[in-house]
Formats: C-alpha cells, structure tokens, sequence
C-alpha cells in the first residue's frame, strides 16, 4: 500500500498546483478549454483526497458490525471517484464547450495559455511516470489492460487513467488552441472542451466498470483457484474439492471457502487436524488469504 500512497500523494500535489494555475489563465484568457482543464485537476485533486480516505478508513481493525474488516471501504471510495470524474469533469466540461460554441468570446493573446499548457503538462506527466514506474511493479510480464484488470488494487490504476486522461486532454487543448489563433476560428476553443469532456466520460465508464466488479465481491483468477484446489487434494485426508469460492475483501485480503469431501474413513479428529494441515498450507502458498473456512461435505453421488 505504500507505493499507492507515493504515487497517490506525487498526484495530489501536481493536480493541486495545476487547478489554481489553469483557473487563472482561463479566466484571464476567457478560455472555455482551459477552463474545463482546470475543472478537470480540481477534481482530479478530490479524488486522490477521497483514495486516502479510502486508504485509511480501508485499514480499520475487523469490530463486532464488521468481522471481516474494513478493506472494501477503498473499492466504494474508488467507485465514488469514478462517478466524479464523470459528473464533475465530464459534465461540467461538455456544459462549458456548449456554452462556448453558442457563444464564442473573441480570440485573445494565447501566450499565457501556452504556459501554463507546457507547466500542467510539465507536472502532469511527471506524476503519470512516477503512477508508470510504481505500476510496473507490480504487472510483471503482462501487458498495461490485463494488468490493470487483474489488479485488485484501484489506487494504482485509478491516479494512472486519471494522468493519463490528464496528459491526453492537456494534448488536445493546447492542439486546439493553436488551430483556433491559427485560422482564426473560436469554435475550436469549446471543440477542445467537448472532446476532453467526452474523454473524462470514457475513463469514468473504465473506472466504474473495474471498481464495481472489485465492490461486488470479485473473486481469485482462475488460474490461482486450480493450484489452490490441487493444493487441497494433495493432502492425504482429501478426497475431492466440491466447491470453492472466494472474495477479495481489500486488496491484501482474500476470504477463501472451501467445500471439500474427505475420505470415509476418517474420524473427527483426523478432519479437525487435516482442515489445520491444508489451512496452513493454503496460508504458506498465498499469504493474501487470511480468512480459510474449510467447510467438510459429502461427495455428490454419481447416477
């Protein structure tokens, strides 16, 4: 988790500093794109407040109205930052470009747009490399989209689409900007709104998509369930695995049930001490599960 709090807090501080400076060239400059640009680091900033709260409310010690902790507390604040990067950002971008284009304001100088356009991009794109290296780290081999969808950790994929949308908007309006002063056409100005408003909207739809399948319970890969079920009949006590179910309850938590048959002639304590044996094994194999209900039931009956 600490890696997501660095990449969290390079964000936070870069989106904080680029809000202010962006608000003051759009109004200065009557800029419509800018100041979607600027809506767009303000929100971007509350979301990475809402991740730490996430973070650390994500963290409480397991009470007597939550057994198993606290952890899916970070996949419900993820779901909420994936709602206002659509409904702050996307809306209120579309709205200004429509504004803009029903009543384009006359060009004005755009030197100090452009400043601020190489500061944000100066800024923006060093916070997408630090969120790059820190999710490197942890996708291996895999290719960026199957990384981040077998992530289970949405601060890291979360602040990467957000610089990333970031960085591609911020592309799009200093494009923009220059077309407009270069053939003298204020439409451009509120075409560059719309777009960035329609990219926001495509990163919340990700964002939403892959923290509501994190928040309803998404389970172990398959990949992982098959060792862990040849793991269990390994044990000289197992006969078969009949079901097997899991849920991440926080990105370093997986609760684990396993619906497992034993061999006939077993007595109580022989199943009580095989659970602890395949428990423990299970547990050496894959610290992240911390919760293991090994649940004995008998072998379906073959017609």
């Amino acid at each position: 988790m600490a890696r997501s709090n660095k990449t969290i807090y390079a964000a936070l501080a870069a989106n904080l500093l680029i809000a202010i400076v962006k608000f003051i060239s759009g109004f200065a400059t009557r800029s419509s794109a800018m100041l979607s640009e600027a809506v767009h680091s303000l929100v971007d900033t509350a979301n990475q407040l809402l991740l730490l709260l996430g973070i650390r409310r994500s963290k409480r010690s397991p009470d007597a109205s939550r057994p198993f902790g606290y952890g899916k507390e970070l996949y419900f604040w993820s779901f909420i930052v994936s709602i206002l990067i659509f409904g702050v950002g996307g809306s209120v971008s579309i709205y200004q470009g429509i504004v803009h284009l029903r009543n384009p304001p006359p060009l004005e100088d755009p030197t100090w747009n452009y400043v601020v356009l190489a500061f944000s991009l100066l800024f923006d794109g060093g916070s997408l490399v630090i969120a790059a290296k820190e999710f490197n780290k942890v996708r291996g081999d895999s290719s960026w989209w199957p990384a981040i969808r077998r992530s289970k950790d949405p601060s890291s994929f979360v602040v990467l689409f957000e610089d990333s949308a970031a960085v591609i908007g911020l592309l799009v309006v200093g494009l923009f900007v220059y077309l407009g002063h270069l053939f003298n056409n204020p439409y451009l100005d509120g075409v560059a709104s719309l777009l960035v408003g329609v990219l926001l909207t495509i990163v919340s739809v990700l964002l939403a998509r892959e923290s509501r399948s994190l928040l309803m319970g998404e389970g172990i890969g398959p990949a992982t369930q098959k060792h862990i079920i040849q793991l269990v009949e390994q044990d000289p006590a197992a006969e078969r695995v009949q079901h097997i179910f899991s849920t991440y309850q926080s990105p370093e938590e997986v609760m684990l049930m396993v619906m497992l048959s034993f061999k006939p002639d077993l007595d109580t304590d022989d199943i009580y001490d095989a659970i602890e044996r395949i428990r423990n094994t299970i547990k050496k194999a894959y610290p992240l599960v911390h919760y293991i209900i090994i649940q004995p039931e008998e072998a379906a009956v073959k017609k």
